[in-house]
């Protein structure tokens, strides 16, 4: 296993794009590419580090275009291709469905540097312009799963919830790997301090749709669950949650709005990485094809906790888990932690029921060693073969709905 793992590492080593000419910093124009805008926590967290980014540098804001409300389609396409006709050096795009267009901007404009949040094409592209970046995103929301489980042991202790009834609802975008990868770390981080907590996911197949996530949150509720998070872009759900009094966890920014039920959110710090391609850029340097990077970066944080709400102890044990990360001492997909129908991580990764090629029907056995080379030393690998997260085992315990 250890054999595979090591093939696999040589053959998913992270490239790097061949270096250009050194541009005068009063010189620089970059682009960025939102699905939303600054209305939505997700885009507004992206404008938000990048504008840290520029400071950091020493650039101004008039140096940044920002494109916002491009949707996932050939839209995308026009704005990273007009940006580049707007003379900007570095495009960034941050939604996951942004990535084919950014691909055929790449292709087009050579002499331009792009990046794409969350995307998985970077090094199969062949392209020394296209870059795939993400974060270690699972790391925060195991933290803020903590304390989320932290809250429902105060319920429990109360007598507000039994300890059968510490069930959390989950308003999920799409069941995509990253999706898949984010709500199990939550509940996996909830696991480690109220171990029977249950997980209810609910999908509305959409980033942005409030009415939806608000009406999939107030169903989970209506189910028996009893504290929420999410991984969407509206205020959906926290709304429902300030409706119903029931805590909620949050993503990329702080709901204040929501205070009386908003405990805490977890979040990307895309500044680090935007700076580190700017500054490339600017150098005529080369930059990795793919990167991602953890709370020890400085590239996963968590807002405020909202102590009002938190339950006594928090802040302390939220110090004690990212001090473990920080130091290596923390793996979130611990193999020792859950099970998969019943197998453990590294028994259900040998299973057809896993990995069958679609294509052809049948079991795919080259990519049943990949898979299995990700189950390592104890452990899931997680966003070490690439940046985007792959995580996408059904552990007992979640339930989707």
């Amino acid at each position: 296993m250890k054999k595979i793992a090591s093939v696999l590492l040589v053959l998913t080593l992270l490239l790097c794009s061949v270096a250009s000419a050194e541009i005068a910093k009063e010189d620089v124009k970059v682009g960025l590419i939102c699905l939303h805008d600054e209305n939505m926590g997700y885009d507004a967290n992206f404008i938000d580090s990048m504008k840290a980014a520029l400071a950091n540098i020493g650039l101004d804001e008039s140096q940044l275009i920002i494109k916002t409300n491009i949707p996932e389609s050939q839209e995308a396409y026009d704005a990273a291709a007009d940006l580049a006709d707007m003379g900007c050096q570095y495009v960034f795009a941050d939604s996951f469905g942004h990535e084919d267009y950014i691909i055929q901007a790449a292709s087009e404009f050579p002499e331009v540097q792009f990046s794409h949040a969350t995307g998985t094409k970077a090094q199969s592209a062949g392209l020394e312009n296209y870059h795939n970046a993400f974060a270690s995103i699972y790391e925060g929301r195991f933290a803020a799963g903590v304390a989320a489980g932290l809250k429902l042991n105060e319920m429990i202790e109360s007598g507000a919830i039994t300890e059968d009834g510490a069930k959390i609802g989950y308003v999920g975008a799409f069941p995509y790997a990253e999706v898949i990868s984010g709500y199990t770390s939550f509940f996996l981080g909830a696991r480690t301090v109220c171990p029977s907590a249950t997980m209810t996911v609910k999908f509305t197949n959409s980033w942005g749709d409030q009415a939806l996530e608000q009406e999939a949150a107030t169903a989970l509720i209506a189910s028996g669950c009893v504290l929420m998070s999410e991984h969407a872009d509206t205020i959906g759900a926290p709304t429902a949650c300030e409706d119903n009094g029931v805590p909620n966890v949050g993503y990329n920014v702080p709901f204040r709005k929501q205070a009386n039920t908003w405990l805490i959110s977890s979040r990307i710090d895309w500044a680090p990485y935007m700076q580190y391609a700017i500054e490339s850029v600017i150098a005529g340097e080369s930059f990795e094809t793919d990167w991602s990077q953890g709370f020890n970066e400085g590239s996963v944080a968590l807002t405020e906790l909202n102590e009002n709400v938190a339950a006594e102890g928090t802040a302390e044990k939220l110090d004690e888990v990212i001090a473990a990360f920080k130091a290596g001492e923390l793996h979130v997909f611990d193999t020792s932690t859950f099970t998969v129908n019943g197998l453990t991580a590294e028994e259900y990764v040998q299973t057809e029921d896993y990995l069958e090629d679609t294509a052809n029907g049948g079991f795919n056995a080259a990519t049943h060693q990949v898979a299995a080379g990700y189950v390592t030393d104890g452990y899931f690998h997680e966003s070490e073969f690439q940046s985007a997260p792959y995580f996408d085992l059904p552990i007992d315990g979640i339930t989707l709905d």
